[in-house]
């Protein structure tokens, strides 16, 4: 390997949303060029919520995959108030679902079916527990009392550590995190409870969603926050922990649902995911730990073999398009008309 080339195992998303429908012919051969595989999230609408519903997405999904390629997607279900321990079960049985989506309700994009109280659900909770089926995790309060910047925070006070104290050996995802409470709550917690880093919160902070006027193609949730939040966020994915990990949260809308009065959270980076990643690396002088965070502590975590494949990216600059079809509209892509200073020069 030169300074000019990065060969690395092959490496899997554990967060990303596909959407559904003809979307799929954009999103599925974007994610399938570096992921081998994908943690697909179920807030669709209708959301999947059964075994069923989860295997006839899953279904849909390879459909859309390029011949030629290998790409796994693995299925979650979405936590509602109705999610009952045997419909664990069979999610655990079918191996194929490897975990289960709390979306505090109205957290997020579509997450109108999600638990207002945890309380309700203890039954189906205890149940993963006692499997060792994973609950992902969209940490924030969403009450209109409690300032935007500090819903991740109030979150982990609140709801995440009585979770925890509950259910000792559950284990957890706490996806997307976003501040240095985050990154010193998972720190504290034992080898059962893990984060996902996304390319947008390790790259970007408020000023750039704020400054100058709102950007929004950078409007996702949780909201970006402060420099020094992102520094922490650095440390963490670049300090080799095998506490965290790659997850894009790659969350794409067509721009007419962006670029309007109510605009819709998500930022989509499937299009370069890997090579936005070895940028932040690069810059933190850690390249050497980018193969651990992207291809090795999720598979770990989730109990799944290594990928034996291999991935070798160049310091060419990528560029990007200004958009990409998106069913019948368009997505405008993270970096959208600028340059990535690596490239993924092919997978073997």
């Amino acid at each position: 390997m030169s300074s000019k080339t990065l060969r690395l195992t092959q490496p899997d998303d554990w967060h990303l949303h596909l959407r559904d429908g003809e979307t799929l012919s954009t999103t599925v051969p974007h994610s399938s060029r570096t992921f081998a595989r994908a943690i697909v999230m179920p807030n669709l609408k209708p959301p999947v919520t059964t075994v069923e519903q989860a295997l006839a997405y899953r279904q849909r999904i390879i459909s859309h995959i390029p011949k030629g390629r290998s790409f796994e997607p693995l299925m979650t279900l979405y936590l509602t108030d109705k999610l009952d321990a045997e419909e664990v079960q069979r999610a655990y049985d079918e191996q194929c679902v490897h975990a289960i989506k709390f979306y505090p309700a109205g957290a997020t994009t579509n997450s109108e079916s999600g638990v207002a109280e945890l309380e309700c659900v203890y039954p189906a909770i205890e149940k993963m527990a006692e499997l060792g089926l994973p609950l992902l995790i969209h940490g924030e309060v969403t009450g209109d009392h409690i300032d935007i910047f500090d819903r991740e925070r109030v979150f982990i006070d609140n709801v995440l550590s009585p979770l925890t104290q509950k259910f000792p050996k559950l284990k957890i995802v706490l996806e997307h995190i976003t501040t240095r409470e985050a990154v010193d709550f998972v720190n504290s917690q034992g080898d059962n409870i893990a984060a996902t880093l996304t390319p947008h919160h390790l790259l970007l902070d408020r000023n750039d969603l704020l400054a100058g006027g709102v950007k929004p193609h950078y409007y996702c949730l949780p909201i970006l926050k402060r420099s020094s939040h992102r520094s922490a966020l650095i440390e963490a994915a670049t300090s080799g922990s095998p506490k965290f990990f790659l997850g894009t949260d790659s969350a794409p809308h067509a721009i007419e649902t962006k670029e309007t009065s109510c605009g819709c959270a998500g930022i989509y980076s499937a299009h370069a995911a890997l090579e936005f990643y070895a940028e932040i690396f690069e810059a933190a002088n850690a390249l050497d730990k980018l193969e651990g965070f992207a291809s090795f502590f999720g598979a770990d975590f989730y109990k799944i073999p290594r990928n034996s494949a291999k991935i070798t990216l160049s310091k060419n600059p990528l560029s990007v398009p200004a958009e990409y079809i998106f069913g019948d509209s368009t997505v405008i892509p993270m970096r959208a008309g600028e340059t990535v200073s690596w490239s993924i020069e092919e997978t073997t």
